[in-house]
């Protein structure tokens, strides 16, 4: 048995994120992750730092995404000062694309709603279709709209990932690979966490496993469902200019290709993208920028979202304060705040963030 303070398991973008925030708080921290082959939103993911429309149904995480974008500078800061990556963020504003009047009147609707909870914190234009053509020429004449928000970003989700493990390693994080947590118990001092390499004891866990946190929840006394959904993408070849926009379907990378996205499919656990979606991405893509019809795909590929009940985070604790639930889909977006804000409540801090909206008594009450 191999004793930790606090043992987070998920070694994603969110687990990693709790991992290096309590690290910075002078807690000393082990975080036990699974295998290469385990289904990982956090390599899948399609790198944006994004505003429109989160919580526009849900006041509280409408603020939470508004203070992770104010952050995500600050954790870019940390990340270059601790292991002198550079994740390549990109905040100078974002649109969403609209070939559906109905989907754009909806979307509008919620950026209303959004803009009374938020205020100035959130700025937005709609953009008709001839106003958005001046501003682009290069966009297609099927497209009717767009709205358009200064904040909203990207970042790369996979250089993200490495510098928050190198940021946790270099801080005195343990970090183990291929341990895939199966069981967990109470024990007299704490938790033991058996693992195929063995148990290992914890005085708190932080459960961030995503959709590996579904047999784990009941263990730990949370009751949270989550359930996977399915997102495909597209990668082109690189592109020898860059594109003038970024959007929530079309962006550029930084080494030059264009990523093409996505879609929300309930299709249980298949990890396997299909040329159904595929296409209907490629058509989608060319319906907003015609110049890209000529551009090939040299990858495709999906990957499991996880979705709450009502797609919200849910950041629940134990009484006791030893065991805590984290997760989320936004966790790109929320990275910042994971880092930066997160670790205050689940020291209970007295200036942590008031999380009681993001329980899960939400889902019985």
């Amino acid at each position: 048995m191999k004793a930790a303070e606090t043992v987070i398991i998920g070694g994603g973008i969110v687990g990693l994120s709790v991992a290096l925030g309590l690290l910075q708080a002078g807690v000393g921290v082990t975080v036990l992750d699974g295998e290469d082959g385990d289904l990982r939103a956090s390599q899948g993911n399609f790198g944006l730092v994004w505003l429109q429309g989160k919580g526009a149904q849900f006041a509280p995480y409408a603020r939470w995404t508004s203070a992770a974008l104010d952050s995500w500078p600050a954790l870019c800061t940390l990340l270059q000062d601790v292991t002198g990556q550079q994740v390549h963020l990109d905040q100078t504003g974002g649109y969403e694309f609209f070939t559906d009047a109905a989907e754009l009147a909806d979307f509008t609707s919620d950026l209303e709603r959004q803009k009374d909870i938020l205020g100035n914190d959130l700025p937005y234009e709609v953009l008709s279709g001839e106003a958005l053509r001046k501003r682009f020429p290069m966009i297609g004449p099927k497209v009717l709209g767009a709205t358009y928000c200064p904040l909203d970003g990207h970042a790369n989700p996979l250089l993200l990932l490495r510098a928050l493990r190198l940021a946790v390693q270099r801080l005195g994080g343990d970090l183990r690979p291929n341990h895939r947590v199966t069981r967990i118990h109470r024990t007299e001092s704490g938790y033991a966490l058996h693992t195929p390499q063995g148990a290992v004891t914890a005085d708190r866990v932080v459960l961030c496993a995503g959709l590996g946190a579904m047999p784990l929840a009941p263990q730990l006394g949370f009751q949270t469902q989550v359930h996977p959904q399915r997102g495909e993408l597209l990668i082109t070849e690189k592109l020898s200019s860059p594109l003038p926009f970024l959007s929530s379907t079309i962006r550029q990378v930084n080494e030059g290709g264009v990523q093409i996205g996505g879609t929300a499919e309930n299709a249980g656990l298949s990890p396997a993208d299909t040329l159904a979606k595929t296409a209907w991405l490629a058509r989608h893509a060319v319906e907003v920028l015609p110049a890209l019809d000529h551009v090939r795909v040299v990858r495709s590929w999906a990957a499991q979202r996880i979705k709450t009940q009502d797609g919200a985070p849910v950041y629940a604790r134990s009484n006791d304060g030893t065991a805590h639930l984290v997760t989320c889909h936004s966790g790109l977006t929320l990275a910042a705040q994971h880092v930066l804000a997160l670790p205050k409540w689940i020291e209970s801090r007295a200036d942590a963030p008031d999380l009681e909206a993001f329980d899960e008594t939400r889902f019985t009450v």
